[in-house]
């Protein structure tokens, strides 16, 4: 087994690659998705996010608001800190089943939008950075998933700088271009984790 580390900021284009990876063969370990799951009505998690932060972080039907969580927590260092102390062990938990649920010759991708940010690059065999510029990160925010400018530099100051990314990558996919030059590179990474 293969154990890769996926990475990237906000808006770099990450969740293109892992679709791809997946395509290839690639076991994906989503962490969002699972961050998503943890926190689904009448979980342990939802329950924990509503003793810290309240019940105005849920819509009426009694599911996470999560825009309204992100405007809480993204604007608020100490209050994403409480967040991710609670997602964080779930998520991890969570994955770790996934994980040992592949074969022995599986490449596991871990998609991991924090792995800077939370020091996860031990844990993997290689690290693969999806880097994009900030001006082509925040035009694809506001673009594509309808950010204020204003929300989406939020967002990207909350994370790893850049540098910070680059420097724990083993391997590192350009997507500041369009997405046809991403799949060659992304096919390329397949081939050396397949070596690997």
């Amino acid at each position: 087994m293969v154990k890769v580390g996926l990475t990237g900021g906000i808006g770099a284009g990450k969740s293109a690659v892992s679709r791809l990876l997946a395509s290839y063969g690639a076991v994906i370990v989503d962490a969002d998705k699972i961050a998503r799951e943890v926190v689904e009505p009448d979980t342990p998690g939802l329950a924990a996010v509503v003793a810290e932060f309240g019940k105005d972080v849920l819509t009426p039907d009694g599911t996470l608001d999560r825009p309204k969580l992100g405007a809480l927590v993204f604007s608020d260092p100490e209050k994403l800190k409480a967040l991710n102390a609670i997602v964080h062990p779930l998520v991890g938990a969570r994955s770790a089943e996934l994980e040992a649920s592949a074969g022995p010759d599986a490449v596991v991708v871990h998609d991991v939008p924090l792995l800077t940010e939370n020091g996860l690059a031990p844990l993997y065999d290689l690290v693969v950075v999806v880097d994009a510029t900030p001006e082509t990160q925040l035009d694809r925010l506001v673009r594509l998933r309808g950010m204020t400018p204003d929300e989406a530099a939020q967002r990207m100051a909350a994370q790893a700088s850049r540098t910070d990314r680059l420097a724990v990558a083993d391997l590192v996919i350009d997507n500041d271009g369009p997405l046809e030059a991403l799949e060659p590179q992304v096919r390329e990474v397949w081939e050396r984790l397949r070596g690997a």
